[in-house]
């Protein structure tokens, strides 16, 4: 006898679809707050370069400010992602293996397919292989940002699905970071983050509360972090991890750090970041120049064609050959139209874009291909949503005509 079909992308109810309304109004917040940042970072980079160059290059203590916003305020950014990894690992959708199957092999089939695409725009290259990461990332910030405009009426489910998808994202690009992007080791300074991580744990473990202590403990691990050689966002995603979750507690420190950190996070860190990063030329030359460059066409290609069929196909197969079908009211097309969604990469992929390249050119030619697909992904995936929103509409019309009564 054949299995019973186990309904994936199934709608969030009860504790989870208020987490889930939660965290979609926080992330559209912070996707429209960077979007702004983004633009200026256009507008001022590309009409006084040196003043952009200027602000990012300025020395502020041991860091620039560039610097400060990349490992320091991004560090938020990945505490964050750390605390919902948890909760989702814990007693989210990632803690049913058989309903996380199916949004974590499409989010690994995403990451894989433009990782190869972009390899195979630069394999001649060793400089510019380097970047093989950037076209990985989700930004679940804009994704959202853009469902809330476009996608009003699409499931619950299927907002969860993108959610899940982008958690992964996020752990895989961790990984990545912490693994290949990490030089020499200093291992006593590890050992110091490692420590303070501990002291982080234990204090969760006793259920001591007082929010100053755990201050101190993320900054010095942080710092530790810093002076270690490993990327010191890394810290954040740890700490993150290692706060105490607990479904017997309504406000358990999980939901707590988030509630604190989120509005710093959405509404300060990754705006700055996005200001200090998004400053490139987008000049005739400099696009001209872009789509000569074998990085940014392995990026937009990465990003654009990779996420979706990547997505699309992992979520496609996983479901053909297991007991699994779509949810109510989902289709396989609404399906596709957010695997091109989640080829809008920025914020961890502008990241990437710094670790990967010595080349400054390189660089500014890799931002703006993340900055094009990024904008290609929002439009198109939009377009589709809309489109299919209109066409909801519109047959529910024809069938509210169909059943009034005939007088």
């Amino acid at each position: 006898m054949r299995p019973p079909l186990r309904r994936i992308f199934r709608p969030a109810v009860g504790n989870d679809a208020n987490h889930l309304r939660d965290i979609l109004r926080q992330e559209t917040f912070g996707g429209f707050l960077m979007l702004a940042a983004t633009v200026v970072a256009l507008v001022w980079a590309n009409v006084s370069i040196d003043s952009y160059h200027h602000l990012t290059h300025l020395q502020l203590g041991p860091l620039t400010a560039h610097q400060w916003a990349a490992d320091g305020l991004l560090t938020l950014f990945f505490f964050v992602a750390g605390l919902e990894l948890k909760r989702e690992l814990v007693e989210g959708s990632l803690s049913r293996p058989a309903d996380a199957l199916v949004p974590i092999v499409a989010a690994l089939a995403g990451m894989v397919l433009p990782a190869a695409i972009f390899l195979s725009f630069t394999f001649n290259d060793p400089a510019a292989r380097s970047g093989w990461a950037v076209p990985m990332a989700t930004d679940i910030a804009f994704a959202l940002a853009v469902l809330a405009i476009v996608g009003s009426s699409l499931p619950v489910a299927l907002r969860a699905f993108l959610l899940t998808l982008a958690i992964v994202d996020d752990l895989g690009a961790i990984i990545v970071i912490a693994i290949v992007f990490t030089g020499g080791i200093d291992w006593l300074w590890l050992g110091g983050s490692v420590a303070c991580m501990a002291l982080w744990w234990l204090g969760q473990r006793r259920r001591i509360d007082s929010a100053w202590i755990y201050v101190v403990i993320f900054a010095v691990a942080w710092y530790c972090m810093l002076k270690s050689g490993v990327h010191p966002t890394i810290a954040g995603v740890a700490l993150g991890l290692l706060t105490r979750t607990s479904a017997e507690e309504e406000h358990d420190p999980v939901d707590r750090w988030r509630h604190a950190v989120e509005p710093w996070s959405a509404g300060v860190a990754v705006p700055v970041f996005a200001l200090m990063s998004a400053g490139v030329p987008v000049g005739a030359d400099a696009l001209a120049a872009m789509w000569r460059s074998p990085v940014a066409l392995g990026i937009i290609a990465g990003l654009l064609v990779g996420k979706t069929v990547g997505i699309f196909l992992g979520a496609w197969l996983t479901a053909r050959f297991t007991s699994a079908e779509l949810g109510e009211g989902i289709r396989w097309p609404d399906v596709g139209a957010t695997a091109l969604l989640a080829g809008i990469g920025f914020t961890v992929a502008l990241l990437i874009c710094d670790l990967a390249f010595d080349d400054p050119a390189m660089v500014e030619q890799a931002k703006a291909a993340v900055l094009v697909a990024s904008a290609a992904a929002a439009i198109l995936g939009g377009t589709w949503l809309r489109l299919r929103n209109r066409q909801d509409r519109k047959s529910t019309r024809l069938n509210s005509s169909h059943r009034m009564p005939s007088r």
